[in-house]
């Protein structure tokens, strides 16, 4: 089991993403994805995503707001994989040479027309509705086979 971040950095109609194709044997090759990364030992998943932000990015998030819970049975070398899904808007510092790949602001509007997981198209959109959720997406060889997702509303 693999437990995981998953941030998205926001700014005047642009997220940040990254094109990961530096590391050897990613299993997000050739696709754009947000910031983050696996938990390190006794970290909360907001220190995880303060610090893989940091550690793909250089930039420091001030603020965090956690929009989701995804889960992928079975994602990659038979071990689900679990992430906590936030956004933010709060950050500074200058971008760094990312050692997981590319680094770029793109257009909002623009982002779904990018090589991504074909989960993502599904859950990008649901970080501007009100309130959490909570997803399942289920992948055979690199494709989508199923999702669910529980929509809970701010009250």
């Amino acid at each position: 089991m693999k437990l995981a971040t998953l941030v998205y950095l926001r700014k005047a109609g642009k997220t940040l993403m990254v094109l990961r194709n530096k590391k050897l044997n990613d299993v997000h090759q050739g696709k754009w994805n947000g910031l983050g990364g696996k938990f390190e030992a006794g970290e909360t998943p907001e220190e995880c995503a303060i610090r893989e932000v940091y550690e793909e990015s250089g930039l420091v998030v001030k603020k965090l707001q956690l929009k989701g819970f995804l889960t992928f049975p079975n994602f990659a070398n038979n071990e689900d994989w679990y992430a906590f899904l936030f956004w933010a808007t709060d950050f500074e510092g200058e971008l760094i040479d990312s050692p997981e790949g590319e680094l770029a602001w793109i257009d909002d509007g623009k982002i779904l027309s990018l090589p991504l997981w074909e989960g993502d198209r599904i859950f990008l959109p649901w970080l501007d509705q009100t309130g959490f959720f909570s997803a399942k997406f289920t992948y055979r060889d690199g494709k989508l086979i199923d999702y669910q997702v529980d929509h809970y509303p701010m009250k």
